[in-house]
């Protein structure tokens, strides 16, 4: 059993996916426009949401987030109630990460050593999905 994150994000999902690749160097996996549903599952899509992302699936690290624009003709809502977690392996990847991932974000705890890790930030990148970057400390 596995739980994915499932975003939504209401017209800008191909620059989302674009941001992913090159900050975190995601890969896509699964990719549906709007347009490319068959007749009858769902009825004939609005013209301005044709060439829309219906779903995408996109590979980071080991882990899958799925993705639409579901609601692309409504305004832009930022995520709110929970964060995505990335962890990393070492410091180095963990701040690399974090600085991608912020690029026209908001940082809201700069990367920094803890009392749980070498390496912990928190953010809310360009598109209102907020992060949480953690190296995991090698057990003694």
């Amino acid at each position: 059993m596995q739980v994915q994150p499932y975003l939504f994000f209401n017209g800008c999902c191909d620059e989302v996916i674009a941001f992913y690749q090159q900050a975190l160097n995601a890969e896509v996996i699964l990719l549906m426009r709007f347009k490319d549903a068959p007749p009858g599952a769902g009825g004939t899509p609005d013209p301005a949401m044709a060439d829309k992302v219906m779903h995408a699936t996109v590979r980071v690290g080991d882990s899958h987030v799925l993705m639409s624009d579901g609601g692309a003709c409504s305004e832009h809502r930022a995520h709110a109630g929970f964060s995505l977690s990335l962890a990393t392996d070492d410091v180095a990847a963990g701040q690399r990460s974090f600085n991608a991932l912020a690029e026209g974000g908001n940082v809201t705890m700069p990367f920094q050593a803890t009392f749980w890790s070498p390496g912990f930030g928190m953010l809310v990148d360009r598109f209102g999905v907020a992060w949480m970057v953690n190296v995991q400390q090698n057990p003694a």
